[in-house]
């Protein structure tokens, strides 16, 4: 009987161990997208998709309204959160919160080390300390490609192309009247130089 009562016991506590208590929730609402729900809810999209990986599927198709989703673990919910917006990195991200590579990397694990697959509208956790919860190893790590519906911000550091036709005209008219007057100018000295000589005396009439 104690055998058997053990047995019965023993999942109880297994999950006991392996669960984490919800610390906030929200209620799917007609027509939300996990990204809105990340901004309005200061969660990030990393952190959303983690919690409820298994329930909400990589592309966030399959929300259904009126049911109630885990925003965030007790001692581990990101709450200082982060809106992508056009033309931003990651370097201006961290100068931005006054946070370094490495906590913006382990918050936000989906990001690569180029940081080339951040998105406008993805919410990024910009705590100063590591709050988010480990990615499941049950299943693929989130967010870690750009959704086709979503735009790359885009930072660029090359000049704008239309600089360049501005200054080719200048170079034009200055150049080339500054080398024909040179030459004007060498052929009247040299022609002032013949004459000059015409007028010394040779050496036999001294």
């Amino acid at each position: 009987m104690f055998f058997s009562a053990a047995l019965l016991v023993l999942p109880f506590i297994a999950q006991s161990v392996f669960a984490k208590d919800c610390a906030r929730s929200y209620t799917i609402k007609e027509g939300d997208i996990c990204d809105r729900i990340s901004a309005a809810k200061n969660v990030s999209t990393y952190q959303l998709a983690v919690i409820n990986a298994g329930i909400i599927d990589p592309k966030c198709s399959n929300l259904v309204p009126n049911k109630s989703i885990c925003l965030g673990y007790s001692g581990e919910d990101c709450t200082t959160t982060y809106v992508v917006k056009p033309d931003d990195s990651c370097d201006l991200i961290n100068s931005k919160h006054g946070i370094n590579s490495t906590i913006l990397y382990m918050n936000n694990p989906q990001i690569n080390q180029a940081c080339t697959n951040i998105y406008v509208g993805e919410v990024l956790c910009v705590s100063k300390t590591v709050q988010v919860p480990p990615a499941n190893p049950n299943f693929p790590p989130p967010a870690v490609s750009i959704p086709v519906t979503a735009t790359a911000p885009h930072a660029t550091t090359t000049p704008a192309p239309t600089n360049a036709p501005s200054s080719a005209p200048a170079a034009a008219p200055t150049t080339t009247p500054a080398s024909s007057s040179n030459n004007n100018n060498n052929n009247n000295n040299s022609q002032d130089d013949g004459e000059d000589d015409d007028d010394l005396p040779f050496c036999d009439e001294i």
